[in-house]
């Protein structure tokens, strides 16, 4: 075994330290499946069944809307809906299905303040991201406006992207994009109500154009439904100059493959 570096010497020596507290805290919190909370062998994990249930998007898929096709068509395929409509981005990415478990994980997150998922979560999203965030210059989080961030007290996009920023290295621009407009929930309005409800709800925060002029951008948000809300925003990156855009979520509305 060659020669120890100093910095691994103090990771080990960090991790020696913290074992009995590690143990202390498995008696006090045992592990738990982040779903269903059945017993498991680690944190931050789920259990064999709701793990079985999850659907994570991978190829083949439309390379615009990574919407997954049932058989693969060959290279470069676009879905006609992307055909029909091109979006505002360059590309959606999806880490799986918003269904079951992922849903469930959604929810934690969102309504249940559990921040505790938002690490798993973010390491899903990093596979998922298809190298656009090995490749980008910076992560931005869809923002809260500022009624509900206080009502709310942290933003469920802003979480995963921090946890991204970590694991990629890559910067966390949370305060670049604003929300200017106090929107209604998204939640049981319809695709063109969406799409108003959101209209004009986003600007760059003054003094913050060159973070986005000529950038590529990673826009990060927990769930795709209809793609209102980063459309939305990926017009005003765009009218302020994004070279690129690719929209990030952790879950997307999908009923089955096309």
């Amino acid at each position: 075994m060659g020669p120890i570096d100093g910095e691994t010497r103090v990771e080990f020596l960090r991790a020696q330290l913290l074992r009995p507290f590690s143990a202390l805290a498995d008696f006090l919190y045992p592990p738990a499946c982040s779903v269903c909370g059945i017993s498991t062998g680690g944190h931050r994990g789920l259990c064999a069944k709701c793990w079985s249930g999850i659907r994570f998007i991978e190829r083949p898929y439309c390379e615009v809307l990574g919407i997954p096709f049932s058989h693969d068509l060959g290279a470069g395929i676009l879905s006609a809906e992307a055909i029909a409509s091109p979006p505002p981005f360059d590309r959606l990415r999806s880490a799986a299905t918003h269904d079951r478990a992922v849903r469930d994980l959604v929810h934690g997150l969102k309504y249940r303040d559990r921040t505790d998922l938002a690490p798993m979560m973010a390491a899903w999203m990093l596979r998922a991201s298809d190298g656009t965030v090995e490749s980008c210059d910076t992560l931005i989080p869809v923002p809260l406006h500022r009624t509900r961030m206080l009502a709310r007290k942290f933003n469920q996009a802003a979480e995963l992207a921090r946890h991204m920023a970590r694991l990629s290295g890559k910067p966390l621009l949370a305060a670049t994009l604003i929300r200017v407009k106090r929107t209604s929930q998204q939640v049981g309005l319809g695709a063109k109500a969406r799409e108003d409800n959101v209209r004009s709800a986003f600007a760059i925060a003054k003094g913050c154009e060159n973070d986005i002029f000529g950038k590529r951008i990673v826009l990060v948000d927990d769930v795709y439904t209809t793609g209102a809300t980063v459309a939305a925003a990926s017009r005003t990156l765009r009218k302020a100059g994004a070279a690129d855009i690719t929209v990030l979520t952790f879950a997307r509305a999908l009923s089955e493959p096309i």
